[in-house]
C-alpha cells in the first residue's frame, strides 16, 4: 500500500490533492471556515471513495495549522467509511452499520484497523464501537476534532463519530500508544465531589482539588492550565496509565478533559524524558516492522503545545518521518482501542 499526504497552508484543496490518483481511502483535515466546502468539493473530485474528515491541524514533516491536509491510502487496501449518529444520546442505535461494514470487509486484527474522528462523548462512543471491533480483535486509533463537526462520504455530521475501516491487503497493521509521563512521588488521591456531566473534579482526599494541586506544585490559579502540560493527573486503567488533563479552574474545583468518578484513585504525573521515549517508540516500530508502508498518528493538542514550547515539534516530526511515510492529526482527545486518553500519541503502522 501507499500513503499520500498533501497540504495547503492557505486552505486550497486543489493544491492539497495535487498528485492524488486513484485513492482507496481519504482523510480530510480542514479548518473551521472551509470544512463544509472542502467536504463537498472532495466528494466531487473523488466520488464514491470512502472518506472521513474533521476540523484539525495535520502534519507530515511539517505542520498545517490553519489550512487543509489530505491523507489517503492506495495500492493495496480495502476500506469502508461510515457514521454513528446521536453519540451524545445513544450511539449504539447505529452500531449495525459498523457490524455490517466489518462483515463486508472481512478483515482481522492482523491486517485491519479502524480510524475514527469524533465530536464528543468519547468514552461512551469508544465502548460502543469497540464492542463490535473486538469480536475480530480489530484495533482502533483516532481522536476528537474541533468545531463539533465531522464528515463521512461527502456529508457533514454533528453529534457523531465517523470511522474508516482499512484492510491492508499485502501485510500486517498494528497500533501503538505513547505515554511521555511517569508518576510523581508517592502521591495517591481518592476523588470525590465529582460531576460526571461536566468532567468536574471537586476534592482529593477530602480537600479542594485546586488547593491540593497548587500546594504540591506551588503554582497560581493562572499557572494551573499550563502546568498540566508538565503534571497531569493519572488513573490506572488495567495495565495502563490513563492521563487526565486539566481543562479549566472552576472555583476550588478542576474541570478535566475526561470523566473522573467518585472514589477513583488518582495520582500525579510528571513529564519524563520525552525525546528518549520518542526514540524508544520509533525503535520498537522498526523492530516490529522492518518494512513499513505507512504510519498514521494522532497527537494530542497538549503534546503539540508542549513540544512547540520546547522547540521540539519540528524535530519530532522529522524523527517520525524517518520511519517512512508518516502523517497524522493533532486531536483534542486521543482514542486507543476502547480507551479515551489525553496528552498521548496513538498510531497505526502498516507493513
Amino acid at each position: 500500500m501507499r500513503q499520500f499526504f498533501g497540504m495547503s497552508q492557505n486552505g486550497n484543496l486543489a493544491e492539497a490533492v495535487r498528485g492524488l490518483i486513484s485513492p482507496q481511502f481519504i482523510m480530510l483535515l480542514s479548518n473551521d471556515n472551509q470544512f463544509e466546502a472542502h467536504v463537498k468539493a472532495l466528494e466531487t473530485l473523488y466520488p464514491g471513495v470512502p472518506s472521513i474528515g474533521c476540523i484539525g491541524m495535520s502534519y507530515d514533516t511539517r505542520i498545517v495549522e490553519h489550512g487543509v491536509g489530505i491523507i489517503a491510502f492506495s495500492d493495496g487496501v480495502s476500506a469502508r467509511a461510515n457514521v454513528l449518529e446521536q453519540v451524545s444520546v445513544m450511539p449504539v442505535k447505529y452500531i449495525q452499520r459498523l457490524e455490517q461494514d466489518i462483515q463486508q470487509l472481512n478483515g482481522s486484527g492482523s491486517n485491519t484497523v479502524c480510524i475514527d474522528f469524533c465530536t464528543g462523548n468519547d468514552a461512551c462512543v469508544l465502548t460502543t464501537v469497540y464492542s463490535a471491533l473486538n469480536r475480530r480483535e480489530i484495533s482502533l486509533v483516532g481522536g476528537t476534532g474541533d468545531g463539533g463537526k465531522v464528515s463521512a462520504n461527502g456529508k457533514v455530521y454533528q453529534d457523531a463519530v465517523v470511522y474508516g475501516l482499512i484492510k491492508n491487503q499485502n501485510g500486517r497493521v498494528k497500533t501503538y500508544k505513547e505515554n511521555i509521563y511517569r508518576p510523581l512521588g508517592n502521591y495517591r488521591f481518592i476523588a470525590s465531589d465529582t460531576d460526571k456531566a461536566r468532567y468536574m473534579l471537586g476534592s482529593l482526599n477530602g480537600r479542594p482539588a485546586k488547593q491540593v494541586y497548587q500546594s504540591i506544585l506551588k503554582v497560581t490559579d493562572q499557572q494551573i492550565l499550563t502546568q498540566t502540560f508538565q503534571n497531569p493527573f493519572g488513573k490506572i486503567n488495567g495495565d495502563d496509565i490513563c492521563i487526565i488533563s486539566i481543562k479549566e479552574v472552576s472555583g476550588n474545583s478542576l474541570a478535566c478533559f475526561r470523566q473522573v468518578n467518585d472514589s477513583d484513585v488518582l495520582f500525579l504525573l510528571q513529564l519524563a524524558d520525552y525525546k528518549a521515549i520518542t526514540k524508544e517508540t520509533i525503535a520498537k516500530i522498526c523492530r516490529d516492522f522492518p518494512k513499513r508502508s505507512a504510519v498514521f498518528s494522532v497527537n494530542c493538542l497538549f503534546r503539540y503545545k508542549l513540544f512547540s514550547q520546547h522547540n521540539y515539534m519540528n524535530t519530532y516530526l522529522q524523527d517520525m518521518g524517518a520511519l517512512g511515510s508518516h502523517a497524522g492529526l493533532v486531536g483534542y482527545e486521543e482514542h486507543y482501542n476502547n480507551r479515551f486518553v489525553n496528552q498521548s500519541m496513538t498510531c497505526a503502522v502498516f507493513e
